[in-house]
């Protein structure tokens, strides 16, 4: 009974609370792709320019 009980809430959780990911604008996340080194400068003014167009 537990086990189903917990497999209900953790089921009804996720789908109320949308992920970090989803709620997360394209700005932002070449943004912190840029931060953390992923993309080079010129990727993230190129790519800046095709999301603000």
């Amino acid at each position: 009974f537990w086990g189903v009980a917990i497999w209900l809430a953790i089921t009804f959780l996720n789908a109320v609370q949308p992920s970090k990911k989803e709620s997360e604008d394209p700005l932002t996340l070449l943004k912190k792709r840029y931060a953390s080194g992923e993309i080079s400068k010129k990727q993230y003014e190129e790519t800046k320019k095709e999301l603000i167009r």
